[in-house]
């Protein structure tokens, strides 16, 4: 019969250690194991994301442009035939409820807003989340919109956008991303 080991500090700092060092090999397995299909899956949801927000393309050309020191946002260019026909913005806004959203916005050359599609929130259930196509109409109101004329900011604020109901500060946050890609957008693309 094995005898049981003494109970003393080196046995336990030892055998911490292990547990340790198992758990992390484990860990580190499972990431090298995960890490390429999460990065797939996420080029899949952006790339959907632009095929939503813009009309019929053929090919995108993705560039960063500046918003200030240490700040940009991703444009994807999209041509039809060799033709300009939009841009898919990648943007964001932290004044969410429950911290930073991600927004594709599709633009028109003209400025107008195609299509948006929520990429990424934390916003609560039920109430913040409505802010995404699949959960409410709320971003149907930005279709079809210039934001020269279009004022993007909520009723509340004197804007010309109707709030979610319970969620004025997500809709805030939603306008707040729009507008950081459109005023992007009309200083670096817009028609001089």
């Amino acid at each position: 019969m094995a005898s049981k080991k003494e109970s003393n500090f080196l046995n336990m700092v030892l055998t911490l250690f292990i547990v340790a060092a198992v758990a992390a090999l484990a860990l580190g397995g499972v990431y090298s194991l995960t890490k390429e299909p999460i990065a797939i899956a996420k080029q899949k949801k952006l790339e959907a994301a632009i095929k939503t927000v813009l009309p019929d393309f053929d090919t995108v050309i993705k560039k960063r442009v500046a918003i200030d020191p240490g700040d940009s946002l991703t444009f994807y260019d999209a041509f039809q035939g060799g033709k300009k026909i939009g841009t898919a913005i990648e943007t964001y806004s932290r004044e969410g409820f429950s911290g930073e959203i991600d927004i594709m916005v599709g633009m028109l050359d003209d400025g107008t807003i195609n299509n948006t599609v929520v990429l990424s929130h934390k916003e609560t259930p039920g109430l913040g989340d409505k802010m995404s196509k699949s959960k409410s109409n709320f971003p149907d109101q930005f279709v079809g919109k210039n934001p020269a004329t279009f004022k993007l900011y909520v009723k509340k604020d004197g804007g010309d956008v109707d709030a979610i109901t319970a969620a004025t500060i997500s809709s805030r946050a939603f306008c707040d991303a729009l507008r950081r890609a459109y005023e992007t957008f009309e200083k670096n693309e817009g028609k001089k």
